[in-house]
């Protein structure tokens, strides 16, 4: 009898919390689940589970056994990934979580020409601005903006350094002029970002390194930083944003710059994945892609 039957679906159940979003997870149905639990037990002479209508709990034995399946199941999945270092081509799922401007920017291209490059790479990115859990979310790499808040479990490489600029349609200044001094952004429109429907105060660093208030008369409020740089193009103020995304329209014309790089707090940028022993060639690849790719673009 395969001494692993079932031990993967356990483990599975552990994790999850419930046989229910196991089996959402597995693709089976709750009762297919609950059978392998309960051959599993069967097979093994113990009970590892004590369940109720509302909750699940590990016995003494169940944690023993869990705590072991996890050990067993890491090693194999280092086995794997030692068969497959003999590969030159990544291969498999690649699951990549990425902030929705910056994903759309300055993720996306790099991991599309990776995919060109890898035919049996399949990659799958999710854009959003949420702080993803790579374990429960099954994620194989994160791109992060900000600082680390748990760095004990997860492995990271910076890919570059995000900071704020400032900047206007040339439609804008002709109209308002072109703010030079600190004392000149008085009474200037500005489209500010808001969260929660708080906005957030206008500061900027001055060629001295000096932190200052400015005193910006919100035009606009938005959440969305693209929408900004978008509010911006069509005249209606000045905008800060990431020098990543101002280059873009300074290139095409539509945003001319008018303090560049002076936020006050620059966000460090990294690729974050889960803290393991061996890290798959699909992930390393990944990784790499970002780290040549990306840091032109911060």
């Amino acid at each position: 009898m395969d001494k692993l039957d079932g031990v993967a679906v356990f483990v599975q159940v552990i994790e999850a919390g419930s046989f229910t979003l196991a089996a959402e997870r597995m693709n089976l149905t709750r009762s297919a689940v609950g059978k392998v639990i309960a051959r599993l037990e069967q097979r093994l002479g113990a009970r590892l589970l004590q369940r109720t209508t509302r909750s699940q709990t590990l016995t003494e034995a169940g944690q023993a056994y869990y705590d072991r399946c996890v050990r067993a199941l890491a090693e194999l999945d280092a086995a794997e990934v030692e068969l497959e270092s003999g590969h030159r081509e990544p291969r498999g799922r690649l699951r990549v979580s990425a902030p929705i401007a910056f994903g759309h920017q300055c993720v996306a291209p790099v991991l599309f020409r990776l995919a060109h490059a890898h035919p049996e790479l399949q990659i799958d990115i999710s854009f959003t601005d949420r702080m993803v859990d790579l374990v429960e979310e099954h994620v194989d790499l994160a791109v992060r903006i900000g600082a680390l808040r748990d760095s004990t479990s997860l492995a990271a490489r910076p890919l570059g350094v995000q900071d704020m600029s400032i900047a206007a349609a040339p439609s804008y200044l002709a109209r308002h002029g072109m703010p030079v001094d600190i004392d000149d952004f008085a009474g200037h429109h500005g489209i500010a970002y808001s969260r929660d429907g708080r906005v957030s105060p206008w500061r900027m660093r001055d060629e001295n390194g000096d932190e200052h208030d400015l005193k910006i008369e919100p035009k606009l409020s938005l959440d969305d930083i693209q929408a900004i740089a978008g509010a911006g193009v069509a005249g209606l103020g000045l905008v800060q944003i990431p020098c990543w995304l101002l280059t873009r329209y300074m290139a095409s014309g539509e945003l001319v710059a008018v303090r560049e790089r002076c936020g006050v707090r620059p966000q460090e940028i990294h690729a974050v994945w889960i803290k393991t022993p061996y890290v798959p060639l699909k992930t390393r690849c990944a990784i790499d892609a970002l780290v040549e790719g990306v840091v032109g673009m911060s």
